[in-house]
């Protein structure tokens, strides 16, 4: 029996599992709501197209030949649009505040054994946090997720020396729904 992903991201008809992950219920009381990994919620329809479904063996050509990773049509033309990503959220000693790592098997990293020689497959995505959110408290959420948001392909270096090929900014979570007699903020 598969797994059933949690869904985070704009025009996305579901919203669960990151909740925990991006531990709002300190941040912001009205999203304490307890949510399971796999646990669906009803988030507002949009009129944006669905986003696409991208997959990590859609990342680089395969076998890799002698130019090394080169990067698939697939990928390139999801470049700039809204995708969706499945796949586990890399568990870290040291994580960083603005964005997490997701890769298409659990893995664990051990920074303060391994340094830079680290166990990542070559087609990890790095998940940025909307920056709304990059100062908020998070924590590793095991298992499988699925992450939707803007596709940015090409090579970053980040502040703490993590260089990554495959980028995903997450738009905002929707607001909260108002319940009957609360006035929604403004």
């Amino acid at each position: 029996m598969k797994p059933t992903p949690a869904v985070v991201g704009p025009g996305s008809r579901r919203l669960a599992g990151l909740v925990a992950v991006l531990a709002l219920s300190a941040a912001c009381p009205a999203w304490s709501e307890p949510a399971a990994t796999n646990a669906v919620a009803a988030a507002p329809a949009s009129a944006e197209p669905a986003a696409r479904l991208l997959k990590f063996s859609e990342f680089f050509v395969q076998p890799i030949g002698e130019r090394g990773l080169v990067p698939t049509a697939a990928l390139l033309a999801a470049q700039g649009q809204q995708v969706r990503i499945r796949g586990w959220m890399v568990s870290q000693e040291e994580g960083a505040a603005d964005y997490f790592l997701l890769t298409a098997r659990p893995v664990r990293l051990s920074e303060h054994a391994d340094g830079d020689a680290d166990d990542l497959p070559p087609a990890t995505l790095l998940v940025r946090w909307p920056p709304t959110l990059a100062a908020t408290p998070k924590r590793h959420q095991p298992g499988l997720i699925e992450v939707v948001g803007t596709l940015v392909v090409g090579r970053t270096v980040e502040p703490d020396g993590r260089v990554s090929w495959v980028q995903l900014q997450l738009s905002p979570p929707p607001p909260p729904p108002a319940t009957v007699g609360q006035r929604s903020p403004a």
